[in-house]
C-alpha cells in the first residue's frame, strides 16, 4: 500500500475537501458513515451504501431527488463508497500488520 499512499491520499482529498455541490463537512460525514451528522434522510441512504450498496433502488434516489440534486447525490455516494472502501482496505491490511493510510 505504501507505493500507492499518495495516489489514494489524493483521492480522499479530491472527494471530501475540494470544492463541489455538497458542503465538504458532509461528505466528510458521508465518508464516515456517521448518521449523527447527517440529515435523516441521507443517513439511511450512506448507510446502505457502506454495507449492501447494490440493494439501493431507484425508488430510493427519486426520493432522495426531491431534496438533492444529481449533483449533490452523486457527490454523496461518492463520498460513501470511498470512505467504505477505505475501511475494508484497512481491515483486509491489518492481519498484515500495515495501515492502508
Amino acid at each position: 500500500m505504501d507505493r500507492h499512499r499518495a495516489q489514494v491520499d489524493a483521492l480522499v482529498e479530491d472527494v471530501l475537501e475540494q470544492p463541489g455541490e455538497v458542503d465538504p463537512a458532509l461528505r466528510s460525514a458521508a465518508s464516515r458513515n456517521q448518521a449523527a451528522e447527517l440529515p435523516l434522510e441521507l443517513a439511511a441512504y450512506v448507510d446502505k451504501i457502506e454495507r449492501h450498496a447494490y440493494k439501493v433502488t431507484d425508488d430510493e434516489v427519486a426520493a432522495l431527488k426531491r431534496n438533492y440534486s444529481e449533483d449533490q447525490l452523486f457527490e454523496i455516494t461518492v463520498a460513501a463508497a470511498v470512505g467504505a472502501a477505505l475501511r475494508r482496505l484497512e481491515a483486509g491490511l491489518a492481519p498484515l500488520g500495515k495501515r492502508g493510510r
